[in-house]
């Protein structure tokens, strides 16, 4: 009984660590494709690099228009060091 729970524990305390917490859409490109679904209702596409990449899915039928992503941040990245040579 003991190792049952001990195994039902360790289980748990190992998906608790491993898992990925799941990204949201919201903070995938810099541009949104902003549609009208009707009624009233927009959705965002947020998956878009370039605004040329956003306009053929808003221009292609669908009501709405491109916009940037409130929610995008740029990602940070590793400052540059510099080597240093030492004379000997």
């Amino acid at each position: 009984m003991t190792r049952t729970i001990l195994s039902v524990i360790a289980t748990l305390a190992a998906l608790l660590f491993v898992t990925q917490p799941a990204a949201a859409d919201y903070y995938g490109a810099p541009w949104c494709a902003v549609v009208a679904m009707g009624d009233g209702d927009m959705q965002w596409d947020c998956e878009y690099r370039t605004i040329e990449e956003c306009r053929p899915n808003v221009l292609a039928g669908n009501r709405g228009w491109c916009n940037p992503n409130p929610y995008w941040t740029t990602e940070q990245q590793r400052p540059h060091r510099k080597r240093q040579v030492r004379s000997q």
